[in-house]
């Protein structure tokens, strides 16, 4: 038993130390991924709002236009 836990060649080829890397790797590129999202996000719901502001302004130019 002791011989096949001395015959690991290095730290690096056990799954434990790769398969944390590979997770943590992911952890760390999923939050860049989601503050961009979320940057986005921000972005078309202000967008969105600026639009909704601007209708009836529109709608009110509009319709006094109809009248003329």
């Amino acid at each position: 038993m002791h011989m096949l836990a001395a015959s690991s060649p290095s730290v690096w080829a056990q799954p434990g130390t790769l398969g944390f890397l590979v997770v943590f790797g992911m952890g760390v590129v999923l939050f860049f991924v989601f503050r961009s999202m979320s940057r986005h996000l921000r972005k078309v719901r202000d967008a969105a709002e600026f639009e909704a502001e601007q209708q009836p302004e529109q709608e009110a130019q509009a319709g006094s236009d109809r009248r003329v």
